[in-house]
């Protein structure tokens, strides 16, 4: 046989397999038996086995052949990709119709994208000239790990596209999911291993897509369904949603079979209930359903505020409950000498995890439900995720309990406990002093939305700090090779890659470097609007309080945090120390803001505050409006604050305003100050 007949003999092979997978996974409509899809895989295996330059990188044959890697490489999502809001109730998802007609102006009902919420990890393809190229994490959103590798291994994922006319470059999204039979197969023979069992699906696979050896991840039995478009380049795509996702599968990209549009939010709350009765039935796992709007153009025009888009949301299932009990409850310190109170629970298996500690959130968070030790109570994972205790059972408390009292000392480092008047949470006054808030330092530090050092978890910062190796976050680039390698559960290989992520990690840019300070209530965006505001680290330092509130999104609490911060001469100490150690990052022209335009704004020179919860709007999105119209928008009540908006179940900030004489308005009011600008915000 000529060599053209034998590439035309793989080419038809390797055709028929990508068909037989295209029936099986895409349209579930298998045309032929396993045995003889397994007959063609084999005969394709064999020939390129006896002629390897018939071999092609899209290949069915090439799933598995890579080799095992050192770490997972970071990948910049050209399109972020957002999370979702959240709704727990119809009420909430009234609302959430409600502030999509206020935005686009209509009365009509939208066209709605019904479809299950999998339980899985969200993850982006690449697809150039039609052939798989990338595949990431969907990490902070901004960015996440290259996960090629492992994704080749998926089969119902195409290598690529079918047909022709696909964009230049098409980037789709979807969720991994590991199906019940797999989950449960799985299981099974790791009963028969005698090894440790999977905990739930969701952990199976994010651990599986994980793995540094693609091989390893291969023998898992993932799947994945495509629910968005990222992007597409050189061709113009349907205008609808729906419409994407069924070009998306004309193309060979699996879509999940139970996405249906719907009319309206009474179409919406139909779907719900209707997947609710199948929930169980379904061969993967779901925590709730996912509404978009069907319409791109209006999509487009609502956009979206922070990390969530305004068109979408996600109706989570009512969370799952079990009964345990207290069997104590302790202090917690955090990085900023926060005193959190945990319930130590009698562990309980509740919505797929076992949970033995629920935090209290604060004093007043005790108090109010009245937890004691010794108590029988209703542990729920709020959202499916975040276990909490939801009340006591009275009835069942002992005679004799004791209600819990808020420490004078410091349970870590024995400096006093401090309580800001109107704040809920207590602190430990011992900064720096205190063991716990720099050990919690240092994670905050490495974390992913920091200076994303791999391979530092919490148990590794225990270690170092527990053998006396590093006391402060600049003092992690002076690790050594051998002194790591002696830790437990490290080796040299490990210990290398650690110092390599350290020495990766010094090229930062200045936002990261401003968050990973861990400065008190200056999370990412704000270090954002910081480092875009000063534009230099050496600018900021030198900043004054009335200078900080100029910064958008800065009131004169988080502005007398970074002040104090950058004043304390052991952080100035730890700063020097950082960049002598050679962490570094790009410095530029500040964005100077245009004082005439935005002294000529209505609500220039007026500060409020909101709190509770809005009905027609988020409070993002008010603060938005409020920041467009000139006003500054800060996070606590002050004299110099102009008014409160006060929505359901204010708190702490309503009384404050009262106590101290400031106007509050309502949600009403509000809605009349946003639609008439010119009107006198005072």
């Amino acid at each position: 046989m000529s060599q053209n007949e034998l590439s035309e003999q793989a080419e038809i092979l390797r055709q028929s397999i990508e068909n037989h997978n295209y029936q099986y996974y895409v349209l579930d409509d298998p045309e032929v038996p396993d045995a003889e899809f397994d007959r063609l895989m084999r005969e394709l295996v064999e020939l390129e086995t006896t002629h390897p330059e018939l071999t092609t990188t899209t290949s069915p044959t090439q799933r598995v052949g890579a080799k095992p890697l050192d770490s997972f490489a970071e990948v910049k999502h050209d399109v972020p990709m957002l999370s979702l809001h959240n709704a727990f109730s119809e009420e909430e998802l009234l609302a959430f119709d409600k502030r999509l007609r206020d935005l686009t102006k209509t009365s009509e009902e939208f066209d709605y994208i019904a479809e299950p919420k999998l339980d899985g990890l969200a993850v982006s393809l690449l697809y150039e000239d039609g052939e798989l190229t990338r595949a990431a994490t969907r990490g902070d959103g901004r960015s996440g790990e290259d996960i090629t590798q492992n994704i080749r291994t998926i089969d119902s994922i195409p290598l690529r596209l079918r047909g022709e006319n696909w964009p230049q470059r098409l980037e789709v999204r979807g969720e991994v999911y590991m199906p019940k039979a797999g989950f449960e197969a799985m299981n099974r023979k790791q009963r028969e291993l005698g090894e440790k069992e999977f905990v739930n699906p969701r952990n199976a696979a994010a651990g599986s897509l994980r793995q540094l050896d693609p091989k390893m991840t291969a023998r898992r039995p993932l799947e994945m369904y495509c629910y968005a478009l990222g992007l597409a380049e050189g061709i113009e795509m349907p205008a609808t949603h729906y419409d994407v996702l069924q070009r998306l599968k004309h193309w060979g990209v699996r879509v999940c079979p139970e996405i249906k549009r719907v009319s309206g939010i009474a179409g919406c709350l139909e779907y719900y209930a209707e997947i609710g009765v199948q929930r169980n039935r379904l061969p993967y796992e779901i925590d709730g359903v996912v509404y978009k709007l069907d319409s791109l153009a209006l999509q487009q025009q609502v956009g979206f505020v922070s990390r969530a888009p305004r068109w979408a949301i996600a109706h989570k299932f009512p969370a799952q409950e079990e009964l345990t009990l207290v069997d104590g409850i302790e202090f917690l310190v955090g990085r900023t000498g926060a005193i959190t109170p945990v319930a130590r629970l009698r562990p309980v298996f509740v919505g797929g995890v076992t949970v033995s500690n629920a935090t209290l959130h604060n004093m007043g968070e005790v108090e109010r439900k009245d937890v004691r030790a010794g108590d029988t109570v209703i542990v729920r994972r709020a959202g499916d995720v975040i276990p909490e205790v939801v009340s006591v059972v009275l009835s069942r408390r002992p005679k004799k309990t004791v209600k819990p009292t808020l420490p004078e000392q410091c349970p870590v480092c024995g400096s006093p406990v401090t309580q800001v008047e109107d704040e809920a949470v207590a602190r430990c006054s011992g900064g720096s002093f205190c063991s716990a808030q720099r050990k919690e330092a240092i994670k905050h530090f490495a974390s992913r939305r920091a200076m994303d050092i791999e391979g530092l978890g919490d148990k590794l910062v225990d270690q170092l700090i527990a053998k006396g190796l590093i006391e402060h976050v600049d003092e992690l680039f002076k690790l050594q090779v051998e002194s790591v390698a002696a830790l437990d559960r490290m080796a040299e290989k490990s210990a290398k890659n650690l110092i390599k992520a350290l020495e990766k990690s010094k090229g930062t840019t200045l936002d990261r470097f401003i968050y990973s300070l861990g400065i008190r209530e200056v999370g990412d965006a704000t270090a954002r609007g910081l480092a875009q505001h000063f534009g230099n680290l050496g600018s900021l330092m030198k900043a004054d309080i009335k200078s900080l509130e100029v910064v958008s999104d800065i009131g004169p609490v988080v502005a007398k945090n970074v002040v104090d911060f950058f004043h304390q001469p052991h952080n100035q100490e730890v700063i020097r120390g950082l960049i002598e150690a050679g962490v570094s990052w790009e410095e530029f022209e500040p964005q100077v803001a245009d004082d005439n335009a935005q002294a000529e704004l209505p609500l220039a020179s007026k500060t409020y505050v909101l709190t509770g919860s809005l009905e027609t709007m988020t409070r993002d999105e008010a603060k938005e409006k409020l920041q467009q119209l000139g006003a500054k928008v800060t996070s606590s009540v002050s004299k110099k604050t102009t008014a409160v908006f006060a929505g359901e179940k204010a708190g702490s900030k309503l009384i404050k305003a009262e106590k101290l004489g400031i106007t509050v308005f309502n949600e009403t009011d509000l809605s009349e100050l946003l639609k008439q600008p010119k009107r006198d915000g005072s």
